[in-house]
């Protein structure tokens, strides 16, 4: 990839844990960091060519912003390559653009709206899961290291994708990766009580395989220590739980439904919702769009 992270600010208190968040991942992947502020040309229901003074002051509120994070951002990591950009345009489709050229897009989990236009709390939403690579959503400034990063596995390509970036970001901080594997009974069984065997042997069998598939990633990533949690439950309350005592959640943006495993669409969704700590939304690069 291109060795930058990009993170979007508006000024917001959010944003700047967000800005934080994206300079220390920077400053351990050896990585630049590109700050956007992305201003809408339709900000307070106004079209530019109709309010030329309240253009002049919205640029000149994004500079400020910008030149605020990045020296934020050069305190908080000093020696990383910090550039910045204020782009016009629709937030959830300039930050999508962003993020192909990125390693990583991190946002705040709301932002400020009112006078930039800049509503991070809904952008959050728009480009978790249809941005070209990892997005990492950030709700508070880091109050305490755990030395833990939890990730949703449930084999699919999402969830592949997810599992190689967790593992990663354990192995650049030096912590240890805790699997959560939730497979979720579906919706009849608790009226099917004739299937009770078939479901708990269809439980065994997805908890062997999920630990085989597991043993690849140990022994390409032996330097790393695994924690496994393999439970029949839904996956946000089991991911939710994980996040208390993590650094970072990471799932796929969606994955595989059915009987087998969870659907990590809903997941990453309820997640951004519940989680005590930043959650990673991951989706493949290769997969088509």
């Amino acid at each position: 990839m291109s060795g930058q992270i990009v993170v979007g600010v508006d000024g917001s208190p959010v944003a700047t844990a967000a800005l934080e968040w994206a300079a220390d991942d920077a400053a351990r992947k050896g990585a630049a960091l590109k700050i956007v502020c992305v201003r809408e040309p339709w900000a307070g229901d106004f079209p530019f060519h109709a309010a030329p003074g309240l253009s002049d002051a919205l640029r000149e509120h994004c500079d400020e912003v910008l030149a605020a994070a990045a020296a934020r951002a050069r305190q908080r990591a000093p020696g990383i390559d910090v550039t910045t950009d204020q782009v016009i345009g629709a937030v959830v489709e300039r930050l999508k653009s962003e993020s192909e050229a990125a390693d990583t897009l991190v946002l705040g989990s709301r932002g400020s709206g009112g006078f930039a236009g800049l509503i991070l709390g809904s952008v959050g939403m728009g480009v978790a899961g249809h941005a070209a690579g990892p997005v990492v959503i950030v709700r508070q400034a880091v109050q305490s290291v755990h030395g833990e990063i939890a990730v949703g596995y449930d084999g699919s390509a999402h969830g592949e994708a997810a599992l190689e970036y967790a593992f990663e970001q354990a192995r650049l901080r030096d912590a240890r990766l805790h699997v959560v594997h939730a497979w979720h009974t579906p919706a009849f069984a608790s009226r099917a009580t004739a299937y009770t065997d078939l479901l708990q042997e269809t439980f065994e069998s997805e908890s062997r395989m999920a630990r085989q598939r597991l043993l690849l990633w140990r022994d390409k990533h032996p330097d790393v220590s695994v924690k496994e949690s393999i439970l029949c439950g839904h996956p946000v309350p089991a991911l939710t739980d994980a996040s208390r005592t993590a650094d970072l959640v990471v799932v796929g943006s969606r994955g595989l439904g059915t009987l087998g495993s969870a659907l990590l669409g809903s997941v990453s969704h309820g997640l951004l919702h519940r989680a005590h700590c930043p959650v990673a939304v991951v989706r493949p690069r290769k997969e088509i769009r």
